[in-house]
This record gives C-alpha cells, sequence and structure tokens, in this order.
C-alpha cells in the first residue's frame, strides 16, 4: 500500500501558520462561494467521463521530465489565474525568486538546508504536457541546493519541486483576459516550509491565492471508475480501498483509492504511477481546481 507520510523534515509551527495564510483563497469572491456551498447540500454530478490515455501534444514532451513526475507524492493546491506571467521571463523569474529566497533565509524563515550550502531556483517549461493547444504551457520550478565543496565536487540536490499546468481548462480560460495566464492544478513535493515561500513569492508577484485541494469520498470514487479498468502496459498493481473503519459502518467514507494508473487520498495527496494517462488524471484533476476556483 502506498504511504502518505509528511516530507521527512518535520515543517515548524510558523511554517503551518503561513501556509494557513498564503494557501487559503481568503478574497471577498471566494468567500461568498465558500458560504453558498456550506449553505446547500447539491453536489452536481460530473458529465460522463473516459479518461484519454494521451494527448497528440504529447509526442513534445520531455521523457525525462516526465519520469520524474512520475511515481511521487504530490500535494495538490488550486490556483487562481497569474496576472502578467510570461514565458519568455522564467530566466528572470528564476533569479527573482533566488533573490526572495535568500532574503527569507536571512531572517530565518525560508528553505530548511545547512548553512553550507547555497541555494538556486530554475523555472522551466514542460513541453506537451496540456489537453489541447489552447491551454496555457505547463511549467517546472525546482528549488536546488549546491554544497560549498571544491567546484569539481559540487553536485546539485532537489531540496523542492512544484508544477503548474492546465489541462482541458477550457472553461476557465474563456473567462478571463489576456493579461491572466491560467494554470489551475499546482502540485508540490517537499517540505510545506518551502512551498510555503514559494506561494509567497507567487501570490506577490502574479496577484494569485492558492487553496489546498482536498479529494472528497465523491471524487475518489470517480477517480476509482475511471482508473480501475485502464489497460497496462507493464506496471500493475491491485486495487485498493481504505476507510476510517468506525463502528458505525454508515459513518465510515472513503479516503483513498490505490489503482495501477494512479493512488489518491482525500487530503490532496496523489501519485502519478502510469505515463500512459498521465494527461487523464492530470485532466480531471484540472477539473477539481477549476471547480474550486469557480
Amino acid at each position: 500500500m502506498d504511504s502518505y507520510d509528511t516530507p521527512g523534515s518535520t515543517p515548524r509551527h510558523s511554517a503551518s501558520s503561513r501556509l494557513k495564510d498564503y494557501f487559503i483563497g481568503a478574497t471577498p469572491l471566494q468567500k461568498r462561494l465558500e458560504s453558498v456551498r456550506k449553505q446547500t447540500s447539491f453536489i452536481p454530478t460530473p458529465p460522463r467521463r473516459k479518461i484519454p490515455q494521451c494527448s497528440q501534444l504529447q509526442e513534445d514532451n520531455d521523457p525525462q521530465k516526465v519520469a520524474f513526475l512520475l511515481h511521487k507524492q504530490w500535494t495538490l493546491y488550486s490556483l487562481t489565474p497569474l496576472y502578467k506571467f510570461s514565458y519568455t521571463n522564467l530566466k528572470e523569474y528564476s533569479r527573482l525568486l533566488s533573490a526572495f529566497i535568500a532574503a527569507e533565509k536571512q531572517k530565518g524563515l525560508a528553505v530548511e538546508v545547512g548553512e553550507d550550502f547555497n541555494i538556486k531556483v530554475t523555472f522551466s517549461t514542460l513541453l506537451g504536457m496540456k489537453g489541447t493547444q489552447r491551454d496555457s504551457e505547463a511549467f517546472l520550478v525546482q528549488i536546488l541546493s549546491r554544497s560549498q565543496l571544491p567546484s569539481e565536487n559540487r553536485e546539485l540536490k532537489v531540496l523542492w519541486t512544484g508544477w503548474f499546468c492546465c489541462i482541458f481548462g477550457d472553461s476557465l480560460l474563456e473567462t478571463v483576459s489576456e493579461d491572466f495566464t491560467c494554470v489551475p492544478l499546482f502540485l508540490a513535493n517537499g517540505a510545506e516550509t518551502n512551498t510555503a515561500i514559494v506561494g509567497t513569492w507567487f501570490q506577490k508577484t502574479f496577484d494569485c491565492y492558492f487553496s489546498p485541494l482536498a479529494i472528497n469520498a465523491f471524487n475518489l470514487s470517480w477517480m476509482a471508475a475511471m482508473w480501475t479498468a485502464c489497460k497496462m502496459d507493464q506496471y500493475m498493481a491491485a486495487t485498493e480501498f481504505l476507510w476510517h473503519f468506525k463502528i458505525h459502518l454508515s459513518a465510515t467514507r472513503l479516503v483513498r483509492v490505490s489503482t495501477s494508473v494512479a493512488s489518491a487520498h482525500t487530503d490532496g495527496k496523489i501519485k502519478i504511477l502510469c505515463h500512459k494517462y498521465l494527461i487523464g488524471v492530470l485532466a480531471y484533476l484540472t477539473e477539481l481546481a477549476i471547480f474550486q476556483i469557480d
């Protein structure tokens, strides 16, 4: 069974507080929407879905980058559109975020690394990681550390990874102007302190808001229905369902689904296991992220 443990280093209390501040969409519109949702018990039934094996656009992707994304536990977030984001400025964003992290580190608030490490941030595109030509290009952000050993012995270590994507996001793309870039699904792997610091920079730079993307039992059931029957070329895993068991069986709720395609937990954790169905998994997660924004 897949484990859903937290990252190796235990984040400080301040990190949890900052996550709450920066990853909960607290705009007036979102507050009104949340109020309406709490007043109704209606859950719209999603349309009939068939998980696509891949997109024709995937032919452009980098196999090494795709392989890096698989078999890792990702924490999901929903993200509002980015204002004035430009793919031509990725190198500049790398420099600015690196400087921001360095400044925060001086305050004792930034990434959790030893004094003998230097921090480097990289932005890079994930070509082909889209459902249609209209979707915004996916991109990857990584925090790397370089030890202060002699230059010939220096090695880069990945401390934190986050990636942004929009798969079949037409319903959101149609509602925003050209000044905004829509990448509603954000996935993070690494310490929460690092997620918080990166989120703070994005919020200040692009006037956006993150909110944790939990997956309720209803949507976990959809995932099980879509993924269980998928034909696999190589990797095979038993389909698993996990409940929080209680004395009253009627009170139980589904909390995790595990298949050969992916495994997902209701607290917003996911592992994507199969390249063949990567786009299909991301398409459904994008749908959930957009629904949370709307």
